[in-house]
């Protein structure tokens, strides 16, 4: 078996940035009781101005007189932690949770998405996408991953036998080792993995109890790992939040951009899509508005999901300013790709057609596109109808028809046409007190168009018009 890691050092973080435009101003977590604030976590311009973890708040104020501040949020960090891990479950079906990491078993994906060096390129382009920042290391066990990621980015062992040579330099102080046993190993001289794993099992059990050499064993693969298998949730949820008020639909894109992105992402990993979903815009002093979005079939392209809930909450008039957002989905159906030509010969910006009805009918309305099909009536002008939510089929006949149909015949002027097909008698109706008998015919007119006329049956002259074809 082969583990990647993505070990995530800066989670709470990101998960802060990604909500706010990008700037370059300093921005700290921060944590701790009221009178005990310290930081939590800094940003890269805050620890350019000599910020750091763990600092306290006083003398990050005394060192830096302006920066933005927020409160460390552990319910959050861990929302955004498992949006990760159903991420990783597009690229692997064995999924775990660490501290701060996720971990995924790859050999059975690297057919599916190619070579090692392929495959990292593509969580690391995901991952930026997503605007976390990360180290990826792949090793035969998860916890060795899990720790040649914190000291090697990029480190690739692919073999167990020499798993304990790229394990040997690792300091114990970054070998995720149970509390207290590194601090306990410096202090007697051990100061890297290798001296760790060199040492008889039977004298460090007696001192530093079972748990420290379970843990080797995990690391170079002698025990299996306890480590549980993460599975994605069958509903979606994500809220952001904002410390100031935001008055103007327009601004609200950003935040709507992220959460559909994450959204898209988790449908992405759990191969599944989403045909109705909430946006719940939430107020200080009043009750939140609710958008509802809906689709005529399930989807999960990021675009569309962006441009569907865009197109809604443009048409929102709001009652107060809004200080969070809520994204909603409770019900996740199936996917089913569309099917697509294998010689495509569409233009490269050219927009899929879904996109584009869900498009317009987020901008238009809901019934501001409709979608012909037939009826059992043969008469022409009753032949077909229109409907919002008609399921594709196909049409039952292949007879021609005019793209362009007269909402009432008209007289056909000019020279008589030149006849290119038919006739083609239509009799019926007699059943409703509205019967016809008409022979239709396709024509050319003398100014080249190609129409579609009828005259009496067995005649021709009198022509009446009844389309156009294009």
């Amino acid at each position: 078996m082969l583990w990647a890691c993505v070990l995530l050092p800066q989670l709470a973080l990101d998960g802060v940035l990604r909500r706010r435009p990008p700037s370059e101003e300093p921005l700290v977590l921060v944590s701790g009781p009221a009178q005990q604030r310290i930081v939590h976590a800094a940003s890269r311009s805050a620890r350019a101005a000599g910020l750091y973890r763990g600092q306290s708040l006083a003398a990050a104020q005394a060192m830096l007189h302006r920066f933005a501040m927020v409160d460390y949020d552990a319910s959050d960090e861990a929302g955004w932690h498992r949006l990760l891990a159903a991420w990783a479950y597009r690229y692997s079906g064995e999924v775990g949770l660490l501290t701060h990491a996720v971990v995924l078993e790859v050999s059975r994906s690297l057919g599916l998405f190619g070579p090692w060096p392929r495959f990292e390129s593509l969580l690391r382009e995901d991952l930026a996408g997503l605007g976390f920042r990360h180290r990826i290391a792949l090793a035969p066990t998860p916890q060795a991953a899990y720790v040649l990621a914190g000291a090697h980015d990029g480190m690739a062992v692919t073999t167990p036998p020499t798993l304990r040579s790229a394990l040997a330099p690792v300091a114990v102080a970054h070998a995720r080792l149970p509390d207290g046993a590194a601090h306990a190993l410096s202090s007697m001289g051990i100061r890297t993995l290798g001296q760790l794993l060199a040492m008889p099992r039977a004298g460090l059990q007696r001192r530093f109890g079972a748990d420290l050499v379970l843990q080797l064993d995990r690391l170079v693969g002698e025990q299996p790992s306890s480590m549980e298998s993460f599975r994605p949730s069958d509903a979606f949820e994500l809220r952001m939040e904002w410390a100031h008020e935001i008055e103007h639909v327009e601004a609200l894109m950003f935040p709507l951009r992220r959460l559909t992105g994450d959204l898209s992402a988790y449908l992405a990993g759990r191969d599944g899509g989403v045909q109705r979903f909430e946006v719940v815009l939430e107020h200080r002093n009043m009750p939140a508005t609710r958008v509802p979005v809906g689709m005529l079939a399930a989807a999960r392209d990021a675009a569309l999901l962006f441009d569907c809930a865009r197109g809604r909450l443009e048409r929102v008039a709001l009652p107060q300013p809004v200080v969070a957002m809520q994204l909603l989905a409770p019900d996740l159906p199936p996917f089913v790709p569309a099917g697509r030509d294998l010689f495509d010969a569409r233009l490269a910006n050219a927009m899929p057609l879904d996109q584009l009805r869900e498009r317009l009918r987020s901008r238009l309305g809901e019934h501001a596109v409709q979608r012909l099909h037939r009826t059992v009536d043969p008469r022409p002008e009753r032949a077909q109808t229109s409907s919002p939510h008609v399921a594709k089929a196909p049409w039952p006949e292949t007879r021609l028809r005019p793209a362009w149909l007269l909402e009432s015949p008209l007289p056909l002027r000019g020279p008589p046409p030149e006849i290119l097909a038919g006739p083609e008698r239509i009799e019926t109706g007699w059943w409703d007190g509205g019967d016809m008998r008409r022979d239709y015919y396709v024509v050319r007119t003398a100014q080249g168009q190609c129409a579609w006329a009828y005259c009496p049956p067995g005649k021709q002259g009198a022509w009446m018009l009844h389309g156009w074809f294009a």
